[in-house]
């Protein structure tokens, strides 16, 4: 397995979450599970990459019935 930066899982978490837009609600267990299947990637590491896309404004914490890590939503969508 190979062992992927913290950027390289942010993006692939990124990708996970766009994937599943409409379908799917991650929650950061999610994401750290995934990545842990796929490629057995420490929690610690996991969690380092889920912090990197909310502080780079690429996802955001919702709450709604529990904690969901999702892609911000445009404001205004009759653009």
């Amino acid at each position: 397995m190979a062992d992927l930066s913290v950027e390289e899982l942010a993006d692939e978490m990124y990708k996970l979450i766009e994937d599943g837009m409409g379908k799917k609600k991650y929650k950061a267990t999610d994401l750290t599970k995934a990545m842990k299947e796929r490629h057995g990637t420490e929690k610690k590491k996991a969690k380092l990459a889920i912090r990197a896309l909310v502080d780079n404004g690429r996802c955001v914490y919702t709450y709604f019935g529990g904690s969901f890590i999702e892609i911000p939503h445009e404001e205004g969508a009759a653009s």
